[in-house]
């Protein structure tokens, strides 16, 4: 079978038994911090597993793609390491159990797949009972082919949380596949025994304290590897030889005139190569792009390690962005966001390979002063750990640093290269965060929900309510009162105010009752369906059971509505302006202003940004109404809504409509009718990252402010070069002219002036050993009058060592220069002002012909220059 049948296979077999199919969640998991990438089919129903949301499906199948990093430098040398994977998987959200997983599980493998039933072997937990009962009883695997693990391969658990034991299936490849010791078996580290299912049986919850609790509610979670079953099914002993790779690989292959499977060094390129390429177009797909921190710098890494690679094929010239280009031909029909996103993907993935070139070229230039610092060491060896800095920091590869060393008789302490591999390898291992089900403070607000039942948001509808106070929170623990003064968390049963998400922030409000008054200034959910609000108590005292009155602050609220109204408008206006590239990567919505990322490639013009600006104007006078109405998320997407790449959706959304110029789905508030934005301004315009641009703006009482104080600042402009507003212009760009007039005037009277002060100067030249030595204040008034007298003294001196000072204010200002052929005999400029500056309190160094240094004391300029000689007589050789 190819991968694709075994993809649409699983997914069908359990459609008929009630599950429904959901597409693959974005590799960028949705409001889940705790991790960087979606690395397992579980992570996009977290929420459903902890009871933080509730499933509008108690069956679900999907196909899931994930990403993983913590063996980056496996891949390509052994069989199954890889980063981008995808993983088939059945959930039970509180519905079906291990009676139905398991012969499902058993059923597919055998029936569907045609695995041969003898070669499978299954593993449980060790006091599985349950389990083992239903392989060995009902499925009728024989007891011995039923290994009992302990917990550290078979229960399924991280910190706080649902958890629960795995039960694993494995299939026999043969003895020929096996380490050939009497004690190979299930769990054995060799290739004989490989498992390709793994189901989790959740029924469980594990507090702070370690104690295990039966859940109510039990849940599956299963995970089959593609690439594994494929490598089954195809015969082969590879992933990589799966046609989930070969294409790919023959594809590059094909580039460089070579093929796959002739040499083991080209085969490894090839398979790093179509390893990282699948993950880097998939995370650029979904979103993510290249940058030093954070998710970008795996992708900047994935990348710069294949482009390694592919020279190490003779691929020289950027090619990444090509073979991006095969994985997508190959993967568009499963995933259409490949498709839809193509142009984006390939020109940041070209734009990564350009950049890398750069960085190649500075590492050309470091590599070089540690062969010369070797040298002059009187070392044979490159320091290992300054050659792991060249790898990680300017993804220079080992093998390049090795050949260039070798070229100057120089080698690599490559065991100092490895260990320094290691230490990076170990802290990535100790700071990486293990996907946790559920926090300690999720937990308590969870167990809260299920106390007081769900908050009622009206806040669509009216800014206005009574509401009772459900529970107070301080210091993430239950009390019953607050007192003037304190700061307080409370939930009412019903809320108008808005918690912060998708962008927006949050309300504030007043919370009023007789001898009551209490200021919220943020209101959040932590859980799915329960509002929280923080806030100070101002008079009197907040009690549980309290009946209130909650005021939203309506002008704060209808500013903000009118900054996220003018947010739609505007990413619309970006597409049509610059292209349908654009997508929206995150946005803040305030009530003063707004800011809004997206990926673009390029900064945008002012004529760019002068039609975007005009077009959500013309949509704000065109009086468009605002209408929001509750659909489908397949109607909405049929419909051509917007949607975020890092937002999660259920079945049912909100779709926010404006005339026919906008539809997206969103959840925030919004003004009527987009007249109500009033003026829109953009106000600024910047880089946040490669091949993403940010826009700031203002709506509103937030742009009448914005145009008043630039009228302002043009009525104070008109004052200072006395000319009326309407010739403010005109004036300035005259005054810039004779600026620039009386500027080269006083370049010219400087040069002249330099040139009769080198003439005085020349007449406090010395004799150094044959040599000339000049060593002398001048006025010159900065760092690079200082080099241009000094080059002007080199010309004409010709053998020459010359120290040129000038005093800057509280500052001092010292160049040295020495020609070629006293370096040779060991002058160096770079040591002179680096023995010199100390005096005039300072210090400096550069190269051997030129050489800069900067002190605080003018005091001292004098005795500085008269020891120059000295030094410059010591450093002499014969």
């Amino acid at each position: 079978m190819t991968g694709k049948e075994i993809r649409e296979k699983f997914l069908k077999f359990f459609e008929e038994r009630g599950h429904r199919i959901l597409p693959s969640a974005s590799l960028i998991p949705t409001n889940d911090p705790s991790i960087l990438w979606t690395a397992a089919g579980m992570v996009p129903f977290k929420p459903y597993f902890t009871g933080t949301a509730k499933p509008e499906m108690l069956r679900v199948t999907t196909c899931q793609k994930c990403l993983r990093t913590p063996d980056i430098e496996e891949v390509g040398r052994t069989a199954r390491h890889h980063t981008f994977f995808e993983m088939l998987g059945n959930f039970s959200f509180g519905d079906y159990f291990k009676e139905k997983a398991i012969p499902w599980a058993w059923e597919f493998t055998t029936r569907v797949l045609g695995l041969p039933a003898e070669k499978l072997w299954i593993s449980i937990y060790l006091d599985d009972d349950e389990a083992f009962d239903i392989w060995h009883r009902e499925v009728g695997v024989p007891a011995e082919r039923i290994v009992r693990m302990g917990k550290d391969t078979n229960f399924w658990e991280i910190g706080v949380g649902p958890c629960g034991p795995c039960s694993e299936i494995y299939i026999d490849l043969g003895e020929e596949r096996g380490c050939g010791s009497p004690e190979c078996r299930v769990g054995c580290d060799c290739d004989r025994y490989l498992e390709i299912w793994n189901l989790v049986f959740i029924q469980f919850f594990r507090d702070e304290a370690g104690n295990y609790t039966p859940l109510a509610s039990k849940g599956i979670d299963t995970g089959m590897g593609l690439e594994r079953v494929a490598s089954v099914l195809q015969g082969v002993n590879s992933n990589f030889d799966t046609d989930l790779f070969r294409e790919i690989m023959d594809y590059t292959a094909g580039l460089v005139n070579r093929e796959y499977g002739a040499e083991k060094k080209t085969d490894m390129a090839l398979k790093v190569i179509a390893d990282h390429c699948r993950a880097v177009t998939f995370a650029i797909a979904d979103g993510a792009l290249p940058s030093n921190e954070g998710r970008g710098y795996v992708l900047r890494r994935l990348i710069r390690r294949a482009l390694r690679f592919g020279r190490l094929l003779g691929l020289n010239e950027p090619f990444l962005y090509r073979v991006s280009g095969a994985v997508i031909r190959q993967m568009a029909d499963v995933y259409p966001e490949l498709p839809a996103n193509k142009d984006h993907v390939l020109r940041v993935i070209r734009s990564e390979e350009e950049r890398f070139g750069e960085t190649l070229a500075q590492g050309t230039e470091i590599l070089n002063r540690l062969v010369q610092e070797a040298r002059n060491a009187g070392r044979t060896v490159i320091d290992g750990r300054e050659a792991f800095r060249l790898y990680d920091t300017y993804g220079f590869p080992l093998e390049l640093t090795r050949e260039m060393a070798a070229e100057e008789g120089l080698t690599v302490d490559e065991d100092g290269f490895a260990a320094a591999m290691e230490e990076q390898r170990e802290r990535a291992r100790s700071a990486r965060q293990e996907t946790e089900y559920l926090s300690e403070a999720g937990a308590f607000y969870k167990s809260l929900r299920e106390q007081l039942g769900e908050t009622r948001f009206v806040g669509y509808d009216v800014l206005e309510t009574g509401a009772r106070v459900l529970a107070l929170i301080k210091d993430g623990r239950p009390v019953k009162q607050a007192v003037a003064g304190e700061e307080v968390e409370f939930i009412l049963d019903v809320t108008p105010c808005y918690a912060a998400s998708g962008g927006q922030v949050a309300d504030h409000a007043g919370v009023e009752a007789p001898a009551l008054e209490v200021r919220v200034t943020d209101v959040f959910r932590p859980v799915e369906g329960l509002f929280v609000h923080r806030g100070k108590v101002e008079n009197g005292i907040l009690k549980e059971n309290d009946s209130v009155r909650v005021k939203v602050d309506v002008a704060r609220r209808r500013d903000t509505a009118r900054n996220h109204s003018a947010t739609h408008l505007l990413h619309k206006s970006l597409k049509e302006v610059l292209g349908g590239h654009v997508h929206q990567a995150g946005s803040l919505v305030e009530p003063d202003r707004l800011r809004f990322d997206f990926t673009h490639y390029a900064p945008v013009s002012p004529e760019e940004m002068r039609r975007v600006e005009e077009m959500v104007n013309g949509a704000i006078l065109d009086s468009l109404p605002v209408e929001t109405e509750i659909t489908t998320l397949e109607e909405a997407r049929a419909r051509g809504a917007a949607a975020l790449f890092d937002e999660k959706y259920g079945e049912n959304v909100r779709l926010v409509k404006m005339g026919d110029f906008s539809l997206e789905l969103c959840g925030g508030t919004h003004v009527r009718n987009t007249a109500e934005v009033g003026l829109f301004k953009l106000i600024s315009e910047s880089s946040v990252g490669a091949g993403l641009r940010r826009v700031e703006a203002v709506t509103g009482p937030g742009a009448l402010r914005y145009v008043s104080a630039r009228e302002e600042q043009l009525a104070h402009i008109a004052e200072l070069v006395k000319a009326s507003p309407a010739e403010v212009v005109a004036r300035v760009e005259a005054l810039v002219r004779e600026h620039r007039e009386l500027e080269r005037e006083a370049e010219g009277l400087r040069a002249r002036l330099a040139r009769f002060e080198v003439q005085s100067l020349l007449e406090k030249v010395r004799e150094l050993d044959g040599a000339k030595f000049l060593a002398a204040r001048t006025t010159a008034p900065d760092m690079d009058s200082l080099r241009a007298m000094v080059d002007l003294l080199r010309d004409r001196l010709g053998s020459a060592v010359i120290l040129l000072a000038s005093p800057a204010g509280e500052r001092v200002n010292l160049v040295a220069a020495v020609t070629g052929d006293l370096v040779l005999r060991g002058l160096h400029a770079g040591k002179l002002v680096k023995e010199i500056a100390p005096i005039v309190g300072g210090g400096g160094g550069g190269r051997p012909d030129m050489a800069s240094a900067g002190g605080k004391d003018p005091s001292r300029l004098q005795e500085a220059l008269d020891r120059a000689y000295t030094v410059a007589m010591g450093q002499l050789k014969g």
